[in-house]
C-alpha cells in the first residue's frame, strides 16, 4: 500500500469511525491560506461542519458566505462571482458576499411585491491575518452578525520587529479537535515523537520542571481564558532553540495556550526573536487541521532561510500528522483512555476550560501559579 494512499484511507476511516465531539462556536477560525483567494475567485471550505464560500471581492476585501442558497440549497459554489455578487446557479439569485443581502431575484414581476433585500444568505465576517483568511463563526441560532457588531481581536502571531520573515504550515489531522489539542500541548512526547538529530532522541530525556499561570479573560466571560508556561530558558535537548545562542544572549521562552485552540510560543534573545501561533482547527466533529505560522527575525539576511525552516518545520508537523493517524486506528475501537500527572496536567486544563466556556459557568482549573514536573 502506497504511504498517499495509507493517509487518504486512514483519514477516510477516521472520519467515519472516530469519536466526534461538541465545538466551540463564537470566535475566530483560520478557514484556509488568503494567498489561494485572488480577486474575483473564490474557493470551498470547510468549518466546524459549515460549507463556506470564501472569495475575494473586486479591490481586495475577503468574504466568507455560507456555501447554501437560502431558496433552494444547491451550493453557491455552483454558480458566479463577477467580483462583486454572487449568482446561484440554479435561479439566478444575487447576492451581495459580504453581508449576504440578495440585490436580485430574477423570476419576480410587477405583481410581485417581494422585496429581495430583505432575504439573507448566511454570510461570516471575514478578516486577513498573517496569510489566513480567519472566519468568525457565531454561536449555533445567535443570528446573523450585524455590520459594526463588536467582535473579538482577529489572532495573530506576535511580532517584535519591523523586519521578519515568516512561513506557514499545514496539515489534516484524522481526529477530533479535542485530541489534536492535548497532542499539541502533550509535552512528553517530543523525545519519541521527533527523534532525529536536529531535535532530540530518547536518550536525551531528562526531569524537567516548568512553572504555569492561569490566563484569565473575566471581561468576555472566559472567550480568552487559557494557560501559560511562564518565560524560562528552553529544554537543553532541543537542537532548534541552540541556534539563538550564537548571539550570546540569555534565551526564554514563553508558551500560552488559549481558547478555543490556540498555542503562542515566544522565543526571545535579547533582540532576536522567533515567535508561532499553532492552531487545531476543526473541520467535523470528528476531524481537524493543524495551522502553523512562525515569524522570526534571526539570520534574517542568511539567502534561503525561509526554505529551510519551512523544510525542517514540515518535517516536524508530518511526524505529528503521522502518529495522529497511527492513533486513529486505535480510535475507531473505542478504548479507554486516560489522562495521569504531571505531563497531562495542561490537557486536563484545557478540558475543564472547554467545559466553562460551552457552560457559561466553572472557575479557572487554576487557582494561581502551579509548578509541574515531568521527564522528556
Amino acid at each position: 500500500m502506497s504511504e498517499a494512499f495509507r493517509l487518504t484511507e486512514l483519514v477516510r476511516v477516521a472520519e467515519v469511525a472516530g469519536p466526534p465531539t461538541e465545538l466551540i462556536f463564537g470566535d475566530w477560525y483560520p478557514a484556509l491560506r488568503a494567498g489561494a483567494l485572488r480577486e474575483g475567485k473564490t474557493a470551498k471550505a470547510l468549518l466546524l461542519g459549515v460549507p463556506l464560500l470564501l472569495g475575494r471581492k473586486t479591490g481586495g476585501k475577503l468574504f466568507a458566505m455560507r456555501d447554501l442558497c437560502p431558496h433552494r440549497g444547491i451550493p453557491l459554489s455552483a454558480g458566479w462571482f463577477d467580483g462583486e455578487t454572487v449568482t446561484c446557479k440554479y435561479h439566478g439569485w444575487k447576492f451581495e458576499p459580504c453581508s449576504g443581502q440578495c440585490r436580485e431575484i430574477p423570476s419576480l414581476t410587477s405583481h410581485e411585491t417581494l422585496d429581495p433585500t430583505k432575504i439573507y444568505a448566511g454570510a461570516f465576517p471575514c478578516e486577513e491575518r498573517d496569510g489566513f483568511a480567519w472566519v468568525y463563526l457565531p454561536e449555533v441560532g445567535a443570528g446573523r452578525v450585524q455590520v459594526g457588531e463588536a467582535l473579538p481581536p482577529v489572532p495573530e502571531v506576535p511580532k517584535f520587529s519591523v523586519r521578519f520573515r515568516s512561513a506557514h504550515l499545514v496539515a489534516e489531522l484524522p481526529c477530533n479537535v479535542d485530541h489534536g489539542i492535548i497532542g499539541l500541548m502533550d509535552p512528553a512526547h517530543g523525545p519519541f515523537v521527533h527523534q532525529a538529530w536536529w531535535w532530540r532522541s530518547a536518550a536525551s530525556i531528562h526531569e524537567k520542571t516548568k512553572h504555569f499561570e492561569p490566563l484569565e479573560d473575566r471581561e468576555n466571560n472566559g472567550r480568552n481564558a487559557g494557560f501559560r508556561m511562564s518565560s524560562h530558558a528552553p529544554s537543553a535537548n532541543s537542537a532548534p532553540y541552540k541556534l539563538l545562542g550564537v548571539y550570546g544572549e540569555p534565551i526564554t521562552t514563553t508558551i500560552d495556550f488559549v481558547l478555543p485552540n490556540r498555542r503562542y510560543e515566544t522565543i526571545r534573545a535579547g533582540e532576536k526573536w522567533f515567535s508561532s501561533l499553532t492552531t487545531i482547527t476543526p473541520v467535523t466533529a470528528s476531524t481537524c487541521r493543524i495551522d502553523v505560522v512562525a515569524a522570526w527575525n534571526v539570520f534574517y539576511y542568511i539567502p534561503f532561510v525561509t526554505s529551510i525552516a519551512t523544510f525542517f518545520g514540515a518535517r516536524f508537523v508530518r511526524q505529528d500528522q503521522e502518529t495522529m493517524i497511527e492513533q486513529a486506528e486505535g480510535l475507531r475501537f473505542h478504548p479507554g483512555l486516560m489522562l495521569i500527572d504531571d505531563a497531562d496536567k495542561p490537557a486536563k486544563w484545557y478540558f475543564a476550560l472547554k467545559q466553562a466556556r460551552l457552560k457559561g459557568t466553572g472557575e479557572h482549573p487554576l487557582s494561581g501559579p502551579v509548578t509541574l514536573h515531568w521527564r522528556s
